[in-house]
């Protein structure tokens, strides 16, 4: 069996731990190690599909030379085309393009990129319908949301029914858009509702989808949704964070230059305690795509301080001095806290 690099060596270290606890034979050992190997770089692989796509390239290129006045046209005459022919048009091919994608991924399910490139197609052919369709029936331009919600809809049944996390991950974007747009509608385009500016709304919309990717995760039926769901629920609240650390849940930029940073404190701190919160769950479910969010903005939220606080005030040799001092902190006690998860784990007796 081959496996990456990585796990290879992980299931070295894993094997060697066995024999050094005498759960395994050497013998056995032996033979374990010697049924698996690290998988190398395929350069051979490489240059072969870098060769077919640079020959595809040069006959696309040339194609396009000679049909260029025929494909002008044919554009002209499908731009042309009343809205009712171009919605059906646009709702065929996306129909196409779901139905090739499932048989396709029934037929060939480790095709997986060329598989979901086909949902793709389907997910643009979606959207292109229902804005001809937002067109054709006359829709209020102030609220087009009700438009996205559609598309909400739309991508959300089809992910559920085809099992597709891209497809799913437009319905969540599709999703945010209505909740920022409606919201805006509702308030009359003002900055507030129910007294939230759109960062702050943001932050509840991201924690409803994280407790959503949670609940799916409980679901056998819906677990294949659990880590899209996941990722744009911590994207959808981080961002918001960083933004409202910033801005504080100001309605202008006018109101906001009156106000002293040190005021939005509480902002940052909040944005601390999210990020603090992500890296203890992450430690501790053994999570890293969740221990990764949390670090990842946890430094985005003491550069953005640094650069309000201290930029002009600190000398900068100072300031790495204590941000590398206060992130040894950090890294002590979480590898103390790891060794005391590892003490507690009940340990093998023979």
């Amino acid at each position: 069996m081959k496996f990456s690099k990585k796990s290879y060596g992980q299931i070295v270290k894993a094997l060697e731990h066995w024999k050094d606890q005498d759960l395994l034979s050497v013998d056995k050992i032996e033979k374990l190690k010697a049924a698996i190997q690290p998988v190398d770089f395929d350069f051979s692989r490489l240059a072969k599909y870098s060769f077919l796509i640079s020959i595809a390239c040069f006959v696309t290129a040339l194609t396009s030379i000679f049909m260029d006045k025929i494909l002008m046209k044919l554009l002209e005459e499908i731009f042309n085309a009343p809205l009712l022919v171009k919605f059906i048009s646009m709702t065929l091919a996306a129909t196409f393009f779901y139905y090739l994608g499932f048989k396709k991924r029934q037929t060939s399910p480790d095709y997986t990129y060329r598989n979901e490139a086909i949902f793709f197609a389907g997910v643009l052919s979606t959207a292109g319908a229902i804005y001809i369709f937002g067109k054709l029936i006359s829709a209020n331009n102030e609220h087009f949301s009700l438009l996205l919600l559609l598309g909400c809809f739309i991508y959300a049944s089809l992910g559920l029914i085809l099992n597709s996390s891209l497809i799913w991950l437009f319905a969540l974007l599709s999703f945010g858009s209505w909740f920022g747009c409606e919201t805006g509608y509702q308030s009359g385009w003002g900055a507030y509702y129910l007294g939230m500016n759109y960062p702050l709304r943001f932050v509840l919309f991201g924690g409803i989808l994280i407790s959503l990717a949670f609940l799916f995760k409980t679901y056998s039926r819906f677990i294949v949704l659990h880590k899209t769901t996941l990722v744009m629920g911590l994207l959808y609240l981080f961002i918001a964070l960083w933004i409202l650390s910033i801005f504080g849940n100001h309605d202008s930029l006018k109101t906001w230059s009156k106000v002293k940073q040190i005021e939005l404190l509480h902002w940052s701190l909040l944005f601390f305690m999210a990020s603090a919160a992500s890296i203890y769950y992450g430690i501790k479910d053994d999570d890293h795509m969740i221990r990764s969010f949390g670090l990842v903005f946890l430094f985005i939220n003491l550069y953005t301080r640094y650069f309000e606080f201290f930029w002009d005030s600190i000398h900068k040799s100072v300031f790495f001095v204590i941000l590398g001092g206060s992130l040894w902190y950090i890294g002590s006690k979480a590898e103390k806290f790891r060794l005391i998860l590892i003490s507690r784990k009940p340990t093998n007796e023979n």
